[in-house]
């Protein structure tokens, strides 16, 4: 389902102000970069950067799970949990 959040007017310069409701609901802060992405059917997006580098990171991720022999979220829980012990170990 589409639905439009909020309308922006563009300045003369080309500048467009991201209406604060979509800034939160897009998870974009002061400092941050967006993208604009044509999509395949012509549209064009906005997306955070920030989301787009994590999707980047998921995707070259993708498999990782599997070949590490990680079937479940409980089996990550305990690698998480054998990896920080070993940390604090070294710590002490």
């Amino acid at each position: 389902m589409t639905v439009v959040m909020d309308v922006a007017k563009v300045t003369s310069k080309g500048q467009v102000t991201i209406p604060a409701d979509v800034r939160d609901a897009m998870g974009v802060r002061e400092g941050d970069k967006v993208l604009f992405v044509r999509m395949d059917d012509g549209s064009v997006v906005i997306r955070s950067s920030n989301l787009d580098a994590l999707r980047r990171a998921q995707d070259a991720f993708a498999g990782a799970a599997v070949e590490a022999g990680i079937s479940g979220e409980d089996e990550l829980d305990d690698l998480i949990g054998s990896i920080r012990a070993e940390r604090a170990a070294r710590r002490n």
